[in-house]
């Protein structure tokens, strides 16, 4: 948990209480920050497996995954390869499109970008996003012309890899997948400020329902298609997948994600929870498929 990624300090929160769960349960479990301990400490104190907490870059995005690969210590989730994927937006929606699954249309911005041009080609609104981010950092929804720029300079200083995408109307779901499995829906109903970092981790103005109220073959269909996105992007182990329901029934995929948050406000705990696991045993089912390769 932790690391030095502009998600610590969700990390903590995720780490705090999967540890709290796993001593709960009389698995010999300790904290390990990678920003404070060298990871050659795993093998040193002979540590059996590793539950990864870390969120963002250097936790999420296959960089410690390739460490563990190298010690030889099993670990939790996505491996190397599904893990550097998922979290570059852009190629993640590359493999989605060449497997024919939906996801908005895009383009890659810079500085140098016609920003008039970029609005006739995607229409307005657009959502600029830095493609190697998570947790909504730096993202930003650009209503005109005019708020393309600085959406795209306040993005760039936290990846100078950013896209603009097509802004798709509608409501927003999650579906988790635990071993293949996928768990209830949730439709997340944001306020007007938006979905954003602090309302996902620090308020109480969303509200989530949880299983959603869709008709079961819409439901299976949404969570067919997530499994499927899961799937050949390599992923394994637990994640989840973020999209967006038009009214009219189609729907878009926004992202995958490989090391998704365990705080009191996360959304993958809370599907367990309508499929009837308690927190504690989501935990131990994730540990359990810790493997190697």
């Amino acid at each position: 948990m932790g690391g030095s990624s502009a998600e610590r300090d969700i990390s903590l929160l995720s780490g705090g209480a999967v540890l709290a769960a796993l001593l709960r349960q009389g698995v010999d479990a300790q904290r390990f920050d990678p920003a404070e301990r060298e990871l050659s400490a795993l093998r040193r104190d002979n540590f059996g497996r590793v539950f990864i907490a870390l969120h963002g870059r250097g936790g999420e995005d296959g960089t410690v995954q390739g460490a563990l690969e190298t010690l030889g210590l099993p670990y939790t989730g996505s491996g190397v390869m599904a893990s550097a994927i998922a979290m570059d937006k852009w190629r993640t929606k590359l493999i989605w499109q060449a497997a024919g699954l939906p996801t908005p249309r895009y383009r890659l911005i810079d500085a140098q970008t016609d920003w008039p041009t970029l609005a006739r080609e995607l229409g307005l609104p657009l959502i600029v996003k830095p493609v190697r981010e998570g947790s909504s950092l730096g993202v930003a929804k650009a209503d005109s012309v005019a708020e393309l720029a600085p959406a795209y300079a306040a993005a760039a200083k936290l990846d100078p890899l950013v896209m603009a995408e097509e802004f798709i109307a509608g409501d927003e779901y999650t579906v988790a997948v635990l071993e293949q499995r996928v768990l209830p829906l949730v439709r997340i109903v944001a306020p007007a400020a938006g979905y954003d970092y602090q309302n996902k981790y620090f308020t109480n103005a969303v509200r989530y329902d949880c299983p959603a109220q869709l008709a079961q073959p819409q439901a299976a269909a949404i969570g067919a298609a997530v499994l499927e996105a899961f799937r050949v992007l390599g992923c394994r182990g637990w994640g989840r997948g973020d999209l967006m329901l038009r009214p009219d029934g189609s729907f878009f995929l926004l992202e995958m994600n490989t090391v998704p948050g365990m705080t009191d406000h996360s959304l993958v705990p809370m599907a367990a929870r309508a499929a009837g696991m308690s927190f504690d045993q989501l935990v131990l089912s994730i540990l359990g498929g810790a493997q190697l390769g």
